[in-house]
């Protein structure tokens, strides 16, 4: 790896890690260049404004943060179907300290929409990933008849509600059981 593609790296590292710690709007392009040992006109050699960068680390982050990234539908089985939607379902909760700050910086980014709409937007899409994802999961059950075809989409949005919730409440350092949380919505959801 280059010099020039070691030190954008750092870049999106350290503004991660900032980010998470002290919240998008607190953390400066002089914030972030400190932390990496560079001067701040050195950042613009990578990113042309704040907002260049805020953009680059969104798609880096959620990219690749889909339904279809945690759940491949056709896995699913009559045999294996609550099982699998436990598993898979807490892979989206925390569990390292890593995965808490991406927790943290997908909220900033949050917070940030009422002021972007790009990331409203691209926000917006991602949760509406997830709320027909996990509708299609269920339609899945329906066919291999483990799950029973009454107010399928309403059950499907509680499965992604709780999930996101028990995130939100591992967050503000609210110790949780969210195995057992998760795995009893799972299970109460396809009764």
């Amino acid at each position: 790896m280059s010099k020039d593609n070691k030190t954008h790296q750092h870049i999106v590292e350290a503004a991660f890690q900032l980010f998470a710690e002290h919240g998008i709007e607190k953390t400066s392009l002089t914030m972030i260049a400190t932390e990496v040992g560079i001067t701040k006109p050195a950042i613009y050699y990578h990113f042309a404004s704040k907002d260049a960068l805020l953009d680059y680390l969104f798609d880096q982050l959620f990219g690749n943060y889909t339904f279809s990234h945690f759940f491949t539908v056709t896995d699913f089985t009559a045999d294996n179907f609550v099982e699998l939607l436990i598993e898979n379902g807490l892979k989206l909760l925390p569990s390292e300290e890593e995965d808490y700050a991406f927790l943290r910086v997908f909220n900033q980014f949050l917070l940030s929409v009422s002021q972007k709409e790009k990331y409203r937007d691209k926000l917006r899409l991602m949760q509406e990933d997830f709320l027909q994802g996990f509708t299609s999961l269920l339609e899945r059950g329906i066919e291999l008849g483990v799950v029973t075809p009454d107010r399928v989409v309403a059950k499907a949005h509680i499965l992604a509600l709780v999930v996101d919730n028990i995130s939100n409440y591992m967050l503000m350092g609210i110790e949780l059981d969210q195995r057992d949380i998760w795995a009893e919505t799972v299970r109460s959801v396809l009764k």
